[in-house]
C-alpha cells in the first residue's frame, strides 16, 4: 500500500495544475470532501508512484505544492468522503478521478466495470460500495506548460458580416484526396491549405467545429460497434480530443496541432467557433461510471432531484446535468471557455442545449450568474456567443430569451423557410418574419438582426440535399430501429424516396435547393451553412448520424455538384457585395426624410402588401424592397414558392437582374418594362439602376 505524504500549503488558484518557479501547484475543488490524495505515476500513467495529501482551504479549494516537479508529470485525484447516494454523494477514494481542469490526458478510455464506483450487478445496484481499484485503467491528467503567443492576429469580423460553416474536424477532409493522406480527418487536415482553399473559393468567414472536446463513447455504442462520432459526450472541457489530431497517443503534440489549425484558418482570415457541451457529463445517469466529477463532489457538480438526491435531473436527456449555478461548476466552465480563446486562440462558441446555463430553480433565467459573469469577463469580451436555445427540460424552448450579444440558432427559420417553399406549409408572413431576422423573436432590449442564425440544415437533421430527397428517416444503421431522429423534418422527396435518374426528379429538387440555400444567405440575420450543402452532400436520409464514423457522415467530395457549389459562391459574393442584404439594424416601414422606407413588402400587383395580401393563405409570391440609408445600392427580393411562374409588378425606377434560383443565372441584365416573370420556386435579385 502506497503510503500518503503531505505536500506544501500551496494557493488555491488557479484551479488545476499549473507550472511555477520551483515546482507544481495543484488545486481542486470539493465542498463535499473529507480528504483528498494526490496520486503520481509514472510517465505512460500506468503505474502508480506515490500519494500526495491536498490541504483544505477557504471556498472548498484543496491545494498543495510539490516542488522540483514540473510538465510532464502524470497524475490523478482520490476523493474521500461518505458514498451515501440518497443523500448524493458517491465518493469512493478506490476510484481515480481525472482533474476536470486537466489540459492534456493521458491514455485511452476503455470501460470496465472497476470504473464504477458501486459493484456492478449487487442487488443493491448502485449503492453497493465498490472496494476495486481502476487506477490502471483509468484516464491521468498531465501537467504542461502555458503555448507560446499566438501569431497571426484574430479576424475579428462582425456577427452581421459572417458566412458560419458548421463541419465536423474528422469528416471534412477524410475523403478529400487533395489532402495529404496522413493529414486526411486530422486538425492538421482542416489546416491543411487544400481544405482552406474550398473555404475561401466558397467565401464562408468562420468555422463552426463540432465538438473538439475530449470525449468517451457511450458503453451502448461500443456494444453496438458505434461511437460517438459527434463528440457530445464530454469529460474534458480543457482537453482537444486525440482521436481528431494526427499524434492520438501524444497530448502535448495533439493541443500543439490543434493551436496550429487555428493559426493557420486565422491566416486565411477564417474563424474558429467551437460548439462546446457545458450541460452534462459523459458519466451519465446514475447507473454511470466514477470518473472526475461524480467522484470528486457528485452534489455540486451535478443537478439532482430535490426531493430524491440519488437521481439526477435530465435537463438534457443523456442521465445527467451539470449545475452551472454552482459558483465552482460556474467558474469551471468560464475557466474552460477562457483557456481556449486565450491559450488555444478561438474566435467563439456554440452552447449545446444552452438553457441550461441559465437554469436555476429550476426555471431559465436570461439574468442567471452565469450570464452575468460571463458579460462582464475581459477576456470572453470579443468572443462570439451562439444559443442553441432549447434543452429537454420544463419550458426548455426558450428562442429569443438570451440575454445581450448572445446569438440563437433559430429553428423558427428553418421550419419556416422549409414549410414555405417545400409544401407552401407557412403563409407570406411566416416567412416575411424569418427573412425579416426573426423580429418578433429578437427585437428587444439590446438584440440585434444578426442575434438570428439563419439555417435550412445542420448536423442534427437532414442534409439540404436530404431535405429535398426523403420523405423518411432512414436511421437503421444507429441501432435503435428507425425510432430515433425527428420524425418532423418539413421536408420532400419529389416524388421518388431516395436516389432517383429521374431528371424531372432531380430538376425539382435542385430547384428547392437553390431556392432555400437563397433564402439563407439572403435574409437579415447571421448565415449559417451546413459543409456538403453547398455542393448536394447526402447521408443517404439518416437525420440522426451522431454515430456514424464511416461514409455515412464523411463527406464525400467525388460527387460533388460543382454547378451547386459555383451557386452557393455567388450567393454570398453577392451577400458581401451588396450591404442591404446584412443590415444589423431593425427596419422599419415607417416613411423617413429622404422619401424612402427601410423596407417594404410588396404583392405581385406592386402595391404594398395590405392585412388581407398577408391573410391570404392561397397565395405564396411576394417581394422585399430594401433600401440602405447610407446611399448604398436598393436591392429587391422576390420570392415566389408557386409551382408556376408569377409576373410581378416592379416598383418605379430601373432595374436590373442580378440572380435567378430557378436557373442558377447570375449574368447582371436590365429588365426591360415593369413587369419581370418570377420563375416558379424561384428567390429573384434585383437592384436598382440609380
Amino acid at each position: 500500500m502506497l503510503t500518503t505524504n503531505v505536500l506544501a500549503p500551496g494557493l488555491p488558484y488557479p484551479l488545476g495544475a499549473t507550472t511555477r518557479a520551483g515546482g507544481v501547484n495543484f488545486a481542486v475543488f470539493s465542498a463535499h470532501a473529507t480528504a483528498i490524495e494526490l496520486c503520481v505515476f509514472d510517465g505512460a500513467g500506468k503505474q502508480e508512484l506515490g500519494r500526495h495529501q491536498l490541504q483544505s482551504g477557504a471556498d472548498h479549494v484543496w491545494h498543495g505544492f510539490m516542488p522540483g516537479a514540473g510538465a510532464g508529470l502524470v497524475y490523478g485525484l482520490r476523493a474521500h468522503g461518505p458514498f451515501t447516494p440518497e443523500q448524493g454523494h458517491r465518493f469512493n477514494p478506490n476510484k481515480l478521478s481525472l482533474d476536470p481542469y486537466a489540459r492534456e490526458i493521458v491514455g485511452r478510455f476503455q470501460w470496465r466495470d472497476e470504473h464504477h464506483a458501486y459493484s456492478i450487478g449487487h442487488p443493491d445496484q448502485d449503492r453497493a460500495f465498490d472496494t476495486r481499484d481502476n487506477g490502471a485503467w483509468m484516464l491521468k491528467a498531465r501537467v504542461c506548460d502555458p503555448l507560446p503567443p499566438l501569431v497571426h492576429a484574430r479576424p475579428a469580423r462582425r456577427l452581421v458580416d459572417s458566412v458560419m460553416y458548421e463541419l465536423h474536424v474528422k469528416g471534412f477532409t477524410k475523403q478529400l484526396e487533395s489532402v495529404p493522406a496522413p493529414l486526411r480527418g486530422t486538425y492538421q487536415g482542416l489546416g491543411h491549405p487544400s481544405a482552406i482553399e474550398h473555404m475561401r473559393r466558397l467565401g464562408i468567414t468562420a468555422l463552426s467545429l463540432l465538438p473538439v472536446h475530449y470525449r468517451v463513447d457511450e458503453h451502448r455504442l461500443i456494444g453496438l460497434g458505434l461511437s460517438n462520432y459527434w463528440g457530445y459526450n464530454t469529460l474534458g472541457f480543457f482537453a482537444p480530443d486525440p482521436r481528431l489530431s494526427r499524434t492520438p497517443d501524444d497530448p502535448s503534440a495533439t493541443r500543439a496541432e490543434f493551436r496550429a489549425m487555428v493559426e493557420a484558418l486565422h491566416a486565411a482570415g477564417i474563424e474558429v467557433l467551437l460548439d462546446v457541451v457545458y450541460n452534462h457529463s459523459c458519466e451519465g445517469d446514475h447507473r454511470g461510471p466514477s470518473l472526475s466529477f461524480r467522484g470528486l463532489d457528485n452534489a455540486s457538480y451535478y443537478r439532482l432531484v430535490p426531493d430524491n438526491l440519488g437521481y439526477y435531473e435530465n435537463f438534457t436527456g443523456t442521465g445527467n446535468t451539470l449545475n452551472v449555478a454552482q459558483p465552482r461548476v460556474t467558474q469551471l466552465v468560464l475557466d474552460s471557455l477562457r483557456y481556449w480563446v486565450a491559450e488555444m486562440g478561438v474566435d467563439g462558441f456554440r452552447f449545446d442545449l444552452a438553457p441550461v446555463l441559465g437554469r436555476t430553480h429550476p426555471e431559465f433565467d436570461p439574468h442567471a450568474a452565469f450570464f452575468s459573469a460571463l458579460q462582464q469577463d475581459p477576456v470572453l469580451a470579443g468572443a462570439k456567443l451562439i444559443a442553441e436555445p432549447w434543452d429537454v427540460g420544463p419550458h426548455g424552448y426558450q428562442l429569443g430569451r438570451f440575454p445581450g450579444r448572445w446569438a440563437e440558432w433559430n429553428d423558427r427559420f428553418r421550419d419556416g423557410a422549409r414549410l414555405f417553399w417545400l409544401s407552401r406549409g407557412v403563409d407570406r408572413g411566416e416567412f416575411a418574419r424569418r427573412v425579416a431576422a426573426s423580429s418578433d423573436k429578437f427585437h428587444h432590449g439590446p438584440r440585434l438582426p444578426s442575434a438570428s442564425v439563419n439555417c435550412v440544415s445542420v448536423h442534427d437533421g437532414f442534409t439540404l440535399a436530404d431535405v429535398v430527397s426523403y420523405n423518411h428517416r432512414h436511421n437503421h444503421a444507429n441501432g435503435e430501429n428507425n425510432r430515433d431522429g425527428h420524425h418532423a423534418n418539413f421536408s420532400t422527396n419529389c416524388g421518388v424516396e431516395g436516389p432517383t435518374a429521374d431528371p424531372k426528379v432531380l430538376a425539382q429538387r435542385k430547384r428547392f435547393k437553390r431556392a432555400l440555400l437563397a433564402s439563407v444567405l439572403f435574409a437579415q440575420g447571421t448565415p449559417l451553412l451546413q459543409a456538403g450543402d453547398e455542393f448536394g452532400r447526402s447521408q443517404r436520409g439518416n437525420n440522426n448520424a451522431y454515430c456514424q464514423d464511416n461514409e455515412i457522415s464523411w463527406i464525400d467530395w467525388t460527387h460533388a455538384d460543382g454547378e451547386l457549389l459555383a451557386y452557393t459562391a455567388t450567393l454570398i459574393a453577392l451577400r458581401a457585395r451588396l450591404p442591404a442584404l446584412r443590415q444589423d439594424r431593425w427596419l422599419s416601414d415607417a416613411l423617413r426624410a429622404d422619401g424612402k422606407r427601410d423596407v417594404e413588402w410588396l404583392s405581385p400587383q406592386g402595391h404594398t402588401m395590405s392585412v388581407d395580401d398577408w391573410h391570404d393563405n392561397t397565395r405564396h409570391c411576394f417581394g422585399q424592397l430594401l433600401a440602405p440609408t447610407d446611399g448604398d445600392t436598393s436591392v429587391l427580393l422576390i420570392f415566389n414558392a408557386e409551382p408556376a411562374p408569377v409576373p410581378f409588378a416592379l416598383p418605379e425606377g430601373r432595374w436590373q437582374r442580378v440572380l435567378d434560383s430557378a436557373s442558377a443565372d447570375a449574368s447582371v441584365a436590365p429588365v426591360a418594362g415593369s413587369i419581370i416573370e418570377v420563375g416558379a420556386h424561384c428567390v429573384l435579385l434585383l437592384t436598382r439602376l440609380e
